[in-house]
């Protein structure tokens, strides 16, 4: 056995490990940082590959960005633990049967489709074991060449989709101290002060009072 089955092997094995760990773990903090172990064995595994661009992908999404936004999102709420474990045992067969459904599809997929692999050269008639090849070089060209309008549209539909998720959070609030500048222009000055006629009126000031303040506003 060479160093890079021996490496595989332990990858995979501690990759099923933080796997099995994340579904598991009684503190959500402990199975976040299981996933971001899973995630960086996957990413071992698939340098193994020779697929750089896909390791390095997935480190600097998903490790550098997603999972630790994911874990101040946990650490921050106050999630009651005995709530969510309610109702385990209920859905466990549901769970249990679709679980070994994806697995069963896993291994059909991989058993016939791993044979049939083969290192196949590029156009040039350069292998991909070549000195001069460069997977991440081929993967652009082919993405922004041959898949460029789906690689837009799929652009768009992102686009779409963080257009919408800001207009869902950003509902109207009873508290909120929005005005509508339309209201604004269409109004009118009677609609907001009405002025009602009143008569002069002055305050009666006791004998003893208007006396006093005689005397002293003499000089």
């Amino acid at each position: 056995m060479d160093y890079q089955t021996g490496f595989f092997y332990l990858f995979a094995a501690v990759l099923l490990f933080a796997g099995y760990r994340v579904i598991t773990a009684r503190n959500p903090v402990h199975a976040v940082l299981f996933l971001m172990l899973a995630f960086s064995q996957a990413a071992a595994l698939w340098l193994l590959l020779k697929a750089e661009f896909l390791g390095i992908t997935l480190v600097l999404v998903y490790l550098g960005a997603v999972m630790v936004l994911f874990l101040f999102v946990v650490m921050m709420l106050d999630i009651n633990l005995d709530a969510v474990r309610q109702g385990f045992w209920k859905h466990f067969p549901l769970a249990a049967l679709l679980g070994a459904l994806v697995a069963a599809e896993l291994i059909a997929v991989l058993w016939a489709g791993f044979p049939s692999i083969a290192a196949s050269p590029d156009a040039a008639g350069v292998g991909v074991n070549a000195a001069g090849y460069s997977n991440t070089r081929e993967l652009g060209v082919l993405l922004y060449t041959e898949y460029l309008y789906p690689i837009e549209v799929a652009a768009v539909i992102l686009l779409v989709a963080m257009i919408a998720a800001i207009a869902l959070t950003l509902r109207q609030r009873k508290d909120s101290k929005a005005i509508n500048p339309g209201l604004q222009v269409h109004v009118r000055a009677s609609d907001r002060l009405v002025v009602l006629p009143m008569a002069a009126t002055q305050k009666a000031v006791p004998a003893g009072d208007a006396a006093s303040s005689e005397e002293g506003n003499k000089p």
